[in-house]
């Protein structure tokens, strides 16, 4: 049963026209009504079923008003360069011992990065990392040299927009907390990719077919598609 505060809110959202983001995030964010700092998140539905292809959107994006998410960023490097992760920000590094644990199903970080060299001890994984979406890749920036910036972008606030298999894509644009520039700023580097993703694919007609906007425990709008200034 819908508690009494769900009830509460408004009915029948997905009635309604799609508003632009500027409109929608004070209606979103007075719908939030718990005590928690409920997230702000998009939902789109792209276009994925082409005659020739099928699109499969998988690539990270740095929010430049951060994600408002603490990330426990795990780093599989060489022994000599563990201190430099660990002072980089990581919150757990290790080498061929750590590699062991994580076989074993010890899994406590959100984010793992690893060096070229011990990729290759890492790809043998695939079972455990793979389903969690755990495994490094080096077209997200998560297998590197630079170890620092990859640890500074995961810590504050990248963010990976991937599509399941029926074309659907979630992310996350902030908190309610967060001002509404830095939403809208969050906002519109996940519109740039988007276009970007459209221009490195094949795609006949609109990318997104439609997109929704809503937050945690509350109800979601049809989102109007497009940069705001």
């Amino acid at each position: 049963m819908p508690s009494k505060r769900f009830k509460k809110l408004p009915e029948k959202t997905s009635e309604l026209s799609a508003e632009g983001i500027e409109k929608l995030i004070s209606v979103i964010k007075k719908n939030c009504t718990t005590k928690i700092d409920e997230s702000i998140d998009l939902s789109f539905q792209i276009n994925n079923k082409q005659k020739k292809n099928e699109i499969n959107i998988r690539t990270v994006v740095n929010l430049p008003g951060g994600s408002g998410k603490k990330v426990k960023v795990a780093v599989v490097c060489e022994e000599t360069k563990l201190a430099d992760a660990k002072s980089a920000g990581a919150d757990i590094v290790g080498s061929d011992d750590f590699i062991e644990k994580i076989k074993n199903g010890d899994i406590n970080f959100e984010k793992l990065i690893c060096t070229p060299s011990m990729m290759i001890k890492l790809s043998k994984l695939g079972k455990v990392l793979g389903p969690k979406g755990l495994m490094p890749n080096p077209k997200l920036g998560s297998v590197t040299e630079d170890l620092k910036t990859a640890i500074s972008d995961a810590k504050s606030g990248q963010v990976e927009i991937r599509n399941d298999k029926d074309g659907n894509i979630g992310v996350s644009i902030g908190k309610k907390s967060f001002t509404d520039e830095k939403i809208i700023k969050n906002y519109n580097a996940i519109i740039d990719t988007l276009e970007k993703e459209k221009s490195n694919n094949t795609v006949k007609g609109e990318l997104v077919k439609s997109a929704f906007i809503t937050s945690t425990m509350g109800v979601s709008y049809k989102l109007k598609l497009g940069k705001s200034i």
